[in-house]
This record gives structure tokens, C-alpha cells and sequence, in this order.
């Protein structure tokens, strides 16, 4: 899965994409101008492929981490907003984060934009790296579970896949991965009780993607990202996650090594596909020189996800989505218009 440096495919990423046929696409701030020029990047770029179902990926989570943005897109409550709502109406807080979801959804799809890296079921504890922060809906497990679940049928709703993000949890990390790699020292009882609880109720998710966190109790000193051990007993097997598993980002400085070793260990470790997210076409060219077929297990789950998008489209009405967000307080946040 590769980025592109700007709003349009240049030709010499239209060259490396043809000769790759990647699985899919990230897009970030930098991709994004007006909903035109969207629209035209996103078909480019599958034209490039060579696959009209190729994926395209975005951040929309909302807050801070939100690559479409005003005057030409809404701008969603960040996460740690319903969980706020959860702590005196359960029932609208979870309502209010599906019709965010949707609405999140309905505007990607008109994009042609298909996939959104959102929800983040890690915990929201405190004293941990800002790095998550509000992107958290709350320190609880349960609420986690549940908001996310939310969101996961709102992104369906629209028929936008979603990924439940950083499996196994990266709540309790108190670094930076985008700078460097996080060293989690809890035990395995408290992990599997608290931080692996919501992805464990959301095991039937579509699809997932890794944290570049090193758990002590895991596999000491090895991101979660490139270790088969936490992939195959921990993501696979105590939590059950059986969909389509995507790295983080191998260019975050958690990782070492070229990007086309990053790229060769998180495959190996059993990630199905590895997101480099950058742009930088030197480093696309050194990993397209490397990159296999995708294995058989992966290319089924990723048909399994296709087909779980396909599936729930359906009709939805923005302007009762946009109420159940008034009903909570959400229709306005931070003084952005719904």
C-alpha cells in the first residue's frame, strides 16, 4: 500500500504503481485540495493499478487526526467526545458515534475513498503518550468495545471498510511511535483483562491495523508490528482477529532498518499488507523492487473485507445523522459546522 506526494499522481509514481499493482492507496493533507480533485486522484490512481476495487485509504478519524478538513469538509468530534456522552447516556453516545461514522462514511464514498484507519480501540489512560490522546473514546474497556463497535457499523453503513486500530493496543505506551518505538512493561493478566478487551469484542472486524509498540510480556523489544510471535499467539490467537491486517506505517521512526527490510520483516512477521506512507518515491522504487505476490491467506482475507463493504451499502439519510449528533451535543463542536 503506497502513498503519493501530492494532489496528483506524477508520472514516475504512475510508473511504479503500474509496474507494482499495489493493493491500494493512502491518502493524507497533502493529497486532499477540493472534493474534485479528490475524486479525480482516487480513480487515477486505481487506473495506475490496474484495479478498480484497488483500496484507498484515509485518517478520518476526526480531531486532530482528520486529513479532510474545512471549508470543503466536516470536521468530526474527535473521539474522546463520545466517550464524554457515554458517561451520562450510553445508549445516545453510541448512537451519536454510528451516525458520525456514516456521515464520516458518506462523505469518503463520494470521494472514492473506500476505506477509512478509524476506530482506535486503544485505551485512553492517563499519564500515556499524547500521541493518542482524545483520538481514545475513554479509559474503559467496555465503552471502547462499544463505541467502536458503533463506528465500525457506521463506516458499513456507508459501505466504507473500516480498520480497528493499533492491535493489540498502544494505550499504555508512553512514547511517540512516530518518533520512536514504545516499550509497554505491563503484564500479560493486566493486558489481556483491559487494553486487548475491546479488539477482542471487535475480533470480527473487517480489518486491523498493527501498533509499532514492543510489549515486554509479548515479545520483549520487537514492535508488535514486525513479530510473528504477537501476530500469530496474540492478534491471531488470544484476541482471534481473523480479517485483513495491515502494518502502521513502516516509515515511523518505531521502525528500523531500509523501508524495503521494514517492509520484508512485517510481512513476514504476518501482516497481510504493509503501508508505506510517505510519498517519497525513492523509497517506492526500493520497496517495488522487493515486493512478493500478496500470500493466498492474504489475498483471501482481502476479498473477505471487499466483500463486506460491498455488502453494506445502503441508503442513509444525512440529515437525521446530523440530528442524532445535535441530540448529543456534537453537531457543533469546537465552533466547526456540522
Amino acid at each position: 500500500m503506497f502513498g503519493c506526494g501530492g494532489t496528483e499522481a506524477a508520472p514516475e509514481e504512475v510508473a511504479v504503481f503500474a509496474a507494482v499493482r499495489p493493493a491500494g492507496f493512502i491518502l493524507f493533507a497533502r493529497n486532499c485540495d477540493n472534493p474534485g480533485q479528490v475524486r479525480a486522484l482516487t480513480a487515477a490512481l486505481r487506473e495506475a493499478a490496474g484495479n478498480p476495487d484497488a483500496l484507498v485509504l484515509i485518517d478520518q478519524e476526526g480531531g486532530r487526526v482528520a486529513r479532510l478538513r474545512p471549508p470543503h469538509w466536516r470536521k468530526p468530534p474527535p473521539a474522546a467526545a463520545f466517550g464524554r456522552v457515554w458517561r451520562h447516556d450510553q445508549r445516545l453516545a453510541v448512537e451519536a458515534a454510528r451516525a458520525n461514522a456514516s456521515l464520516i462514511g458518506l462523505e469518503l464514498a463520494s470521494l472514492g475513498i473506500d476505506t477509512d484507519c478509524a476506530p482506535v480501540l486503544d485505551l485512553g489512560l492517563p499519564d500515556m503518550t499524547a500521541a493518542i490522546g482524545d483520538r481514545a473514546f475513554a479509559a474503559d474497556p467496555e465503552a471502547v468495545a462499544a463505541l467502536g463497535r458503533a463506528t465500525v457499523d457506521g463506516l458499513l453503513d456507508a459501505g466504507v471498510l473500516p480498520v480497528i486500530k493499533h492491535i493489540p493496543g498502544h494505550g499504555r505506551a508512553r512514547a511517540d511511535s512516530h518518533r520512536v518505538l514504545p516499550r509497554v512493561d505491563a503484564l500479560r493478566d493486566l493486558l489481556e483483562a483491559s487494553d486487548f478487551a475491546p479488539f477482542r469484542a471487535m475480533a470480527d472486524a473487517p480489518a486491523a491495523m498493527t501498533a509499532h509498540v514492543a510489549y515486554d510480556a509479548l515479545d520483549p523489544g520487537i514492535a508488535a508490528t514486525l513479530s510473528n510471535r504477537v501476530i500469530t499467539h496474540t492478534i491471531r490467537g488470544t484476541i482471534g482477529f481473523d480479517g485483513l491486517l495491515f502494518s502502521d506505517d513502516i516509515c515511523m521512526g518505531a521502525l528500523a532498518g531500509s523501508h524495503r527490510d521494514r517492509t520484508a520483516a512485517a510481512l513476514a512477521a504476518g501482516c497481510d499488507l504493509a503501508l508505506h506512507c510517505s510519498g517519497v518515491l525513492a523509497e517506492m522504487e526500493d520497496i517495488a523492487a522487493y515486493i512478493p505476490p500478496l500470500a493466498v491467506g492474504a489475498r483471501a482475507r482481502l476479498r473477505s473485507a471487499l466483500q463486506r463493504r460491498h455488502e453494506a451499502e445502503r441508503t442513509l439519510d444525512r440529515a437525521a445523522l446530523l440530528s442524532t449528533l445535535a441530540r448529543a451535543g456534537l453537531a457543533d463542536i469546537d465552533g466547526q459546522g456540522a
